[in-house]
Order: C-alpha cells, then sequence, then structure tokens
C-alpha cells in the first residue's frame, strides 16, 4: 500500500493538482473543499477502475505479484469494481478498519474484497 501510494503522488500530481494549479491561477481563486475531493475521488476511481478492468492489476500490484479477480477468479465486472473502490474508502479512512479485517477473515480478504464479491491472489513467480 505504501508503494501504490507513491505512484498515486504522480497521478494526482498530473490529474489534480496541475490542472487545479492552472484553474486556481486563471480565475485567481480556489475551488471550492468539496469539488476538489470530488476530483481526487474522480481521479483515482479512474485510475484503479482502469487498470483493475485491464488486467487486475495496478503497477504496486504488478511489482507484488497480486491480482484482483472475483471471488469465482474471473475478470472483475464494472459493477465489482466500482463497488470495491467506494467501500475500501470507509476501510481505510476508518482507522484501516477494513484493512484489519484480513486479520479474522477465513481467507485473509480485506472487508471490502469481501463485501464487493473481490479477492486478491498472488500471481505466477
Amino acid at each position: 500500500m505504501i508503494y501504490e501510494a507513491f505512484l498515486l503522488i504522480g497521478v494526482l500530481s498530473f490529474a489534480f493538482v496541475l490542472p487545479h494549479l492552472l484553474l486556481s491561477m486563471a480565475r485567481e481563486t480556489a475551488m471550492h473543499g468539496a469539488l476538489l475531493w470530488l476530483h481526487v475521488f474522480a481521479v483515482l476511481l479512474v485510475y484503479f477502475g482502469w487498470l483493475w478492468k485491464r488486467n487486475g492489476q495496478t503497477l504496486a500490484m504488478q511489482t507484488w505479484k497480486i491480482r484482483l479477480v472475483s471471488t469465482a477468479g474471473a475478470t472483475l465486472t464494472s459493477r465489482q469494481i466500482l463497488l470495491r473502490y467506494v467501500l475500501a474508502w470507509p476501510s481505510l479512512l476508518l482507522g484501516g478498519i477494513g484493512i484489519a479485517w484480513a486479520l479474522i477473515d477465513r481467507d485473509g480478504q480485506f472487508l471490502h474484497d469481501r463485501l464487493a464479491g473481490t479477492r486478491l491472489v498472488k500471481t505466477g513467480g
């Protein structure tokens, strides 16, 4: 997750900070905080959604040889991707409760994976 966070700095710098910096300079005012958070939410949804749909892996997941699949082992549906993404926010932001869930889960899965019908699996190598 730490490696993923470092990669997201680049994604957010390009798709969030740069546009808002330019818009703020042009308008001579900053965007409202709620709009900024909505933009972060949307940028990260596109990033994760596209990569999970494409091959079930972000760059960090490829490095650690982890793939996201459905509980049946199939490619994820758009609904599963959206549900996992939305559920991961409270899972992380509420003290990491959804991450800690993996310690008691029978399959060692995160709470948002359990609820979204997804799971992380090791890839070859």
